[in-house]
């Protein structure tokens, strides 16, 4: 077997675990009772690569399955060489709990898809961005995972963006990333014009599809995405396709193939919604346009416009002009201005 990195074997290890329990026909219900395991979830996290896993549980698995000859060699090597994360761990200068999931799930990727309804995906934020995301979260953190201080978190966030940029990536990426999550909403001003400038940047990048889902735009027949997700793909076989879904304290990781099915499908109609890769930089170029910032009417010291730009189009930005669109005649995925 060639050399891979630590979260891949895990993922190899933990697909063929599966594949193995699938044959003898057994359910997890029954392995946990077999084994004398007291968490169902350890089985779980096993299967899934999320776990660093232990040679002992394995051999105990393998028993289980009736599993024996040159097969349980093999498996014994991954275990052994899933087991160490170290020499992983130390081709990223700085890496925390918190970032460290997403790292497993990000190496060895050959593709990732992401749907952003409300925040700008991790691998594309600027440091700024991510420090205002993790100070404005603070207040609800708890446990010994939330308490590392927010710069070495901006620096762990940093340190796993170099998969989209470094010289040699061969990582493609595609995020649809709605109107919203670009707006005012999002902190200071300058740090959102920081952000939109940073995502007009990597869009123009070849392994870089950037969509911007217009606030009017009809996605497939009047669906409404209930959260985002992130989609994760592999070129080897044995790496299933993932799918994760980021809650507030709760994060789910699923390899189901029928769950990957229905997001990959949402995923489609939010690619077909939103704007095309060549407009959605248009947009962010405008949106990031610095504007000057109108006088105050003489005799009326104090009023202020208040004409609203369309909602996510950045700080002090008028109806975006890329693509132009009339509300009576644009369709799915145009950018219109505010209803009359």
């Amino acid at each position: 077997m060639s050399p891979v990195s630590i979260p891949t074997a895990r993922r190899r290890l933990g697909a063929e675990l599966r594949r193995l329990r699938e044959a003898a026909g057994l359910t997890g219900e029954q392995v946990i009772a077999r084994v004398g395991w007291a968490s169902a979830s350890k089985l779980s996290r096993l299967e899934n690569g999320r776990s660093r896993p232990d040679l002992g549980d394995v051999l105990d698995l393998l028993d289980a399955y009736s599993v024996d000859g040159s097969l349980r060699d093999d498996l014994v090597a991954v275990t052994r060489a899933a087991g160490d994360a170290r020499a992983w761990l130390r081709s990223y200068p700085v890496m925390t709990a918190r970032q460290r999931g997403y790292a497993e799930l990000e190496a060895g990727c050959a593709e990732i898809r992401e749907w952003a309804p409300v925040l700008v995906p991790g691998l594309l934020q600027t440091p700024e961005y991510a420090r205002v995301r993790f100070l404005s979260s603070r207040p609800l953190a708890a446990g010994a995972a939330e308490s590392t201080d927010a710069e070495t978190e901006v620096a762990a966030r940093l340190a796993r963006q170099s998969l989209l940029t470094r010289d040699d990536t061969s990582l493609r990426y595609e995020a649809v990333v709605d109107e919203a999550a670009l707006g005012s909403r999002g902190g200071p001003p300058d740090v959102v014009r920081g952000q939109l400038i940073r995502l007009h940047e990597l869009a123009a990048r070849p392994n870089v599809t950037l969509r911007v889902l217009p606030r009017a735009a009809t996605i497939g027949d009047w669906y409404l995405p209930h959260t985002g997700f992130s989609l994760y793909g592999f070129d080897h076989p044995q790496d299933p396709e993932t799918l994760a879904i980021e809650g507030l304290s709760i994060h789910l990781v699923l390899t189901d193939r029928a769950e990957i099915d229905r997001y990959t499908a949402v995923f489609g109609w939010l690619r077909e919604a939103a704007l095309s890769a060549a407009d959605s930089l248009a947009w962010l170029a405008d949106a990031a346009a610095p504007r000057p910032v109108p006088p105050p009417r003489p005799g009326h010291p104090h009023r202020r416009r208040t004409t609203a730009a369309p909602e996510g189009a950045g700080p002090g930005t008028a109806t975006p002009s890329a693509p132009a669109a009339s509300n009576a005649t644009a369709g799915p995925g145009a950018l219109v201005g505010p209803p009359a």
